[in-house]
């Protein structure tokens, strides 16, 4: 067994001692481990740089593995990309046969000095060229909805990627990244949806558009077609449709408005959200100044300056003519295909006048007198409509009440019966007595219920009494009545029976006013018209007006007798209020039952005018008689029409048959005073013995029982067997009787 080592004993470190043998292998263990360290920290150090190199291989296998599938993914997506639009432009026509589709048709309707009246078709404005626009509409649509307009080939990929990071930020659509050639493409060639299919087929066209046109092009064509909103199509129909101008005369702020409605045109629509379109049109403005199209000068002079909108879409008068016009058109030149410009007989500055007439006597006197709508229709000798007013505010109500409505004319009939009186035989001067009259049930008064015995013709239409023009039409017959009323131009139907004589029968203002022609043109037919000429934008004629020669349909004799009496009726009986300083004026009032209906029709030897006031629901009005508002809006808007225009004097003449010298003519007048119709019953006995006839009740008069279509009298009213002719005396035939 092995003899254990005693233990030794610890010896600690000393400087002051011999090292021993022992010690030196201590201190040769201590050396050994000094050395070691240095080795240690190499090796640290190593495996740093090792893991270090290791993390940078980590981080480039990471690169290129990303780079590989970057570029793997980037071709697999050109690859699905190119195939999507493979797939879908295979859909559409070959790109041979693609054309730019016409814009929908304009019709310009011009005034008889080439103004502008009004634009109608689809689009509601005309084609403006960009060189004839306001500079300031492309300088504005481009700032706000492509500035990289001139530089893109069709798609704008900055752009594109810009409204993706907005998208994406905003987490909606808050931007769109076409351009203004790829919304063109849409507007003319694809159906607004909004996927894939449309967006790949606009990107197409888009390009084709680029190769195939010019920026001018593009820009013109876009903005001839964009959508505005309210119904308006190309900035030419905005700029009527919001500020009543021409694109032509836009300035910078009506531009930025308008360029802001593309963002969403029926919502920014100033006519729905004038706030809303205002605040955008801002945004406009300092996306012009970004982009250098205005100055600093310029944009603030256009933020404090209004864009003065129109009140209302398509207001004024005047688009009344506007759809007379087209609803005539397609008679005359068939479907419109192509842009036309109507030429129309129209006066715009009367047209205007009349449209402001009526629409501020309703203003002013509407409610006072109960009276909501109003007509004006104003023609010359030849039938050309100069003027015409279908209601007091076409945006509030498009019926035109001049052409389209029919209404009882009352007492503005009257002529038409006198006339068949006077063809028959009767003249002015002939008397009658103003009488209580009964033709069966029918017992008509006079409107003051008052009876002024024998009177002349001439003074009972004066003073329109219906009691004379029941005797007239008991004598002549309705069948001359109404075949008078058909030759002067009345084309609706009038009923065969005795009230037809105080105007009982509907007919239009225009149809009526128009029958008064003959007595201010020498007794000559006057077919209202408003077309005269239909040329497209080229100066082809595709319409021109070469009427025949008018129909004499009154003889000269007869349009004296007429104008003598008609003209009375305004100098001294019921139209007093429509006289017209300097001209000889006739006429005659027209009201209604219970004053429903209120008109004038009057005329010079230069215009026939016809006005009505009443209530489409024909409601009473309170008391308006055709001698007062209709009247007095008659004399306003002819003395107007008249300034600046050389007196003449109405046609025919009358003598009456108590004259034997031809009177001295007035001061002033000339030879046309020897011929003018304005005789004053003062030249005849009976005027001058106040127009009472003690011997009028032998007069010879058709009993009112034999009139045609009347029921028979009853018993005991005078006349009603009074068949016997009797012997007439000197003074009766000297009175015409």
């Amino acid at each position: 067994m092995a003899r254990r080592r005693p233990p030794r004993a610890r010896i600690e470190p000393g400087f002051d001692e011999t090292p021993s043998p022992g010690r030196r292998d201590d201190l040769s263990r201590q050396a050994a481990a000094s050395s070691a360290a240095p080795r240690r920290q190499n090796r640290n150090h190593n495996q740093g740089r090792r893991r270090k190199t290791a993390r940078r291989s980590g981080l480039s296998r990471l690169v290129r593995f990303a780079t590989y599938w970057t570029v793997v993914i980037g071709i697999w997506g050109f690859i699905a990309v190119a195939g999507m639009f493979v797939w879908y432009g295979a859909k559409l026509p070959q790109s041979s046969n693609w054309q730019i589709p016409d814009r929908p048709p304009n019709v310009r309707i011009v005034s008889v000095d080439g103004d502008l009246v009004a634009n109608r078709g689809l689009t509601g404005g005309e084609t403006v060229s960009l060189d004839e626009m306001s500079p300031y509409i492309p300088m504005a649509v481009i700032a706000i909805e492509d500035r990289r307009f001139h530089s893109h080939f069709g798609i704008d990929p900055l752009g594109i990627a810009r409204a993706m990071v907005s998208n994406i930020m905003a987490g909606r659509l808050v931007q769109g990244g076409s351009t203004l050639t790829q919304q063109l493409a849409k507007n003319l060639f694809l159906e607004p949806r909004r996927d894939l299919e449309r967006k790949v087929q606009e990107a197409i066209i888009a390009v084709w558009l680029e190769h195939r046109f010019t920026k001018d092009e593009i820009l013109e064509l876009y903005l001839n077609r964009v959508y505005f909103g309210s119904g308006a199509y190309g900035v030419d129909a905005a700029a009527r449709r919001y500020f009543s101008k021409s694109a032509r005369d836009v300035n910078l702020a009506e531009a930025a408005m308008l360029a802001g409605l593309l963002k969403a045109p029926s919502a920014l629509s100033p006519a729905r959200n004038p706030k809303g379109a205002e605040e955008r049109s801002q945004v406009v403005l300092h996306a012009m100044r970004r982009t250098g199209f205005v100055t600093d000068r310029e944009m603030a002079a256009a933020l404090s300056m209004e864009a003065k909108k129109a009140k209302h879409y398509w207001s004024g008068s005047q688009h009344y003519v506007a759809d007379l016009v087209m609803k005539q058109l397609p008679g005359l030149i068939g479907e419109v295909r192509h842009d036309v410009i109507v030429d129309t007989t129209i006066d715009l500055d009367l047209q205007k006048k009349a449209g402001a007439l009526v629409l501020g006597n309703i203003g002013d006197f509407g409610e006072k007198l109960n009276v909501s709508q109003g007509a004006l229709v104003s023609i010359d000798g030849t039938g050309a409509i100069r003027a015409m007013v279908g209601g007091a505010e076409y945006a509030e109500s498009q019926f035109n009440r001049a052409v389209d409505a029919k209404r009882q004319p009352g007492s503005a009939f009257k002529p038409l019966v006198y006339l068949a009186a006077m063809e028959s035989g009767l003249n002015p001067d002939s008397v009658r007595v103003d009488r209580p009259v009964a033709i069966g049930a029918w017992k008509p008064e006079n409107y003051d219920r008052k009876y002024r015995g024998p009177v002349t013709l001439s003074e009972a239409l004066s003073l329109s009494l219906n009691t004379i023009a029941a005797q007239m039409i008991s004598e002549t017959g309705t069948d001359k009545v109404i075949g008078a009323a058909k030759r002067l131009g009345i084309g609706s139907k009038l009923a065969r029976n005795a009230s037809i004589a105080l105007g009982t029968s509907e007919v239009s203002l225009l149809e009526l006013t128009a029958a008064y022609a003959p007595f201010a043109n020498g007794g000559y037919l006057a077919e209202p018209f408003v077309i005269k000429r239909v040329t497209t934008q080229d100066g082809e004629i595709l319409y021109q007006r070469n009427p025949a020669a008018a129909a004499q349909v009154v003889d000269p004799v007869a349009v004296g007798m007429m104008n003598q009496m008609l003209e009375r009726a305004v100098e001294e009986g019921t139209g007093k209020a429509a006289r017209v300083k300097g001209w000889d004026v006739a006429g005659k009032t027209g009201t209604t039952q219970n004053f429903r209906d209120a008109l004038f029709v009057g005329y010079t030897a230069n215009l026939i005018t016809g006005v009505w006031y009443g209530n489409d629901d024909g409601e009473p009005s309170k008391k308006v008689t055709g001698g007062g508002l209709p009247a007095k809006t008659f004399s306003a808007f002819m003395s107007k029409a008249h300034e600046g225009v050389p007196v003449a004097d109405l046609p025919g003449f009358y003598l009456p048959k108590t004259v034997a010298v031809i009177p001295t003519p007035r001061p002033g007048r000339g030879i046309g005073g020897l011929l003018s119709p304005r005789r004053r019953s003062g030249t005849s006995i009976a005027a001058n013995q106040g127009g009472r006839q003690p011997s009028v009740n032998s007069q010879v008069r058709k009993p009112l029982s034999n009139m045609d279509g009347a029921p028979r009298p009853g018993a005991g009213l005078e006349g009603a067997s009074g068949s016997q002719k009797k012997r007439r005396n000197l003074i009766e035939l000297l009175l015409g009787g």
